[in-house]
Formats: structure tokens, sequence, C-alpha cells
């Protein structure tokens, strides 16, 4: 099998910049041999509009490259694409060790779902600790049957959100800390948004009998929320100003430019002392990661000389 190209614009630090080589992910990952073809280019590739060859996929890049032996989670919860997903964590180590912060790394992941992504890839990578929580009970069984199997119980722990009209609420208590929060909201405002969605992705990707057929999957809570990604970022960002001591770094992704600048605003008034905005470039897909601190410059040397 031929190496496989990869177009997206990845960190520098991403061990998928330079594409996949299909001879190494079939042998850690022997399901995905029955997915792989060679394409009009003379190229190694899959069906990404396949839902099976896109978990394979993904499940492959795991084992070879971030320490799993065992990936598993119901089809209707969402597949996440590993090369974007670690970027995310990447660019969030940037962030820290421009900050100061070089050890010590605790994250918390809202919303981690079952398949427990970026808890995974942020300890196999900088061997961060992690709380994930999410408001899906049946997820969080999910993920922490993926944390047992790789023996990940001590590292990444898992708490309930259970009320869904809160983000931090319950989770954070007064004594916590933080280095960073990490998000992946849900994009659209409904089922019918998601849904239409994919249909154009599915007809991007040469699909355009079966549009009804996610081709990552994706359960209600991980894609759609009511007002859509803009609502539930400023509900994120409005309790982050509630916990200002508590977290370094809070950070979410942005899939829409016009809710990254909508937040600039809204953070300064709620005394936000520092916004970045990161960019992250995958093929024709533009995305980026805005972060942003309450603390002060003082506050911040005492966080990184007194952890």
């Amino acid at each position: 099998m031929a190496k496989g190209k990869n177009s997206e614009q990845l960190h520098s630090n991403n061990k998928h910049k330079n594409g996949y080589n299909f001879n190494d992910l079939c042998e850690v990952y022997p399901d995905l041999k029955e997915f792989v073809f060679v394409n009009q280019y003379g190229t190694d590739t899959i069906d990404f509009a396949n839902p099976k060859a896109v978990k394979a996929i993904n499940t492959a890049l795991l084992f070879k490259y971030y320490n799993l032996t065992f990936w598993d989670f119901p089809d209707d919860n969402l597949c996440p694409p590993i090369p974007g997903r670690v970027d995310y964590i990447h660019y969030l180590a940037d962030l820290l060790n421009a900050s100061g912060i070089h050890e010590n790394v605790k994250v918390l992941d809202i919303g981690i779902g079952a398949n427990c992504i970026y808890p995974l890839l942020g300890n196999a990578e900088y061997n961060w600790q992690f709380i994930g929580t999410d408001i899906d009970k049946k997820s969080l069984d999910r993920a922490q049957i993926i944390l047992k199997k790789n023996n990940l119980i001590e590292f990444i722990q898992l708490k309930q959100q259970t009320d869904s009209t809160q983000i931090f609420k319950g989770i954070i208590s007064e004594s916590d800390k933080f280095s960073a929060t990490i998000c992946n909201p849900p994009f659209y405002r409904s089922q019918e948004d998601a849904m239409q969605a994919n249909a154009r992705k599915l007809e991007g990707l040469g699909n355009r009998d079966d549009v009804k057929t996610r081709n990552f999957s994706g359960k209600q809570q991980e894609l759609w929320y009511k007002g859509g990604e803009k609502a539930f970022i400023h509900t994120y960002l409005y309790e982050s100003s509630m916990f200002k001591t508590n977290c370094f770094w809070y950070s979410t992704l942005v899939s829409k430019k016009e809710n990254a600048e909508s937040m600039y605003s809204s953070l300064k008034k709620l005394g936000a002392t520092d916004i970045k905005t990161i960019p992250m470039h995958q093929g024709n897909k533009v995305t980026r990661i805005v972060a942003w601190t309450f603390l002060n410059k003082d506050e911040q040397k005492e966080w990184i000389t007194k952890p």
C-alpha cells in the first residue's frame, strides 16, 4: 500500500501533517484493510463518506500513534477526526508554554463525549491530566470503559454535569485549579440544521445517494444546541467569568468567524485581561481557537510560581 496524501495544513508537531501510511495503519488495526482502495491518482485512501471507514482509520491512528489498545463506542456517537482534534491539543500546548506553564498541567474538557478524544490525545502527547464532563451518563460510561481498558483512570477522571442548562456550575469547586479548559461546542441550532450541513458535506465527498447518513455520526448534545454555536459559547464565556481565578486559560473551538468576533466585546465586559484567537487551517476548512484569561499579571506570575 502507498502513503495516502493529506493536504491539511496541520500544526508542525502534528504526526499526521505528511499524510497516512496505510501499511502501518493496517498492521496495527487490520480491520481497516477492507476500507482501503487505490484512487484515480494512484494513492491509497478510504471513502470518507463511509462512517465505518472513518471510524476504522481514526481507530488505527490512535493505536499507531497514541498508545491505545482499545477505542470503541456506539455508532450513533460522534467519531472525531484525529488530525484535527490533536491540532487543538498542540496549539493549546503552545499557549500554555508561552504562559510559562510547562508541567503539572490539568485540563477541564467540557463535553468529553463517549469517544473521550481530547484527554486521550492530551495525555498521550503531553502527559496532561484531565477531568472530562458531559451531560450524558451513557457517554461517560462508554468513556470510562475506554479509560479502564487503556489503564488511564489515574490520569483522566470523569464528572457528570447533571444540569443541562449549566456548563461550569456544579463542576468547578472553589478550590479547583485548571491550567486550561477545552471545548468543541455543538455547532448547529437544531437537528435539521445538522442534517442539512451533513448533506452538503456528503455531496462534496461524492455521495449524493444517502444524505441522511452522517459520515462522522453524532448525538444531539454533540451536534446541536438551542441558539446554535453562538448561544452555547456565550453561555460558556459568561459562566467562565464566575470562576475567574480557577483557570488560567479558558478556551473553545469556534467555527464561525463572526461568532469569534462577537466574543471579544462580551469578554472585555466580563473582565477578561487577555484574549487570543488562534487560527487552524485544515484543508479548505478554517476554524479557530479562542482563549481568554481573567488573571492579571500578578495573578499569572503567582500561578506559575505557586502551582
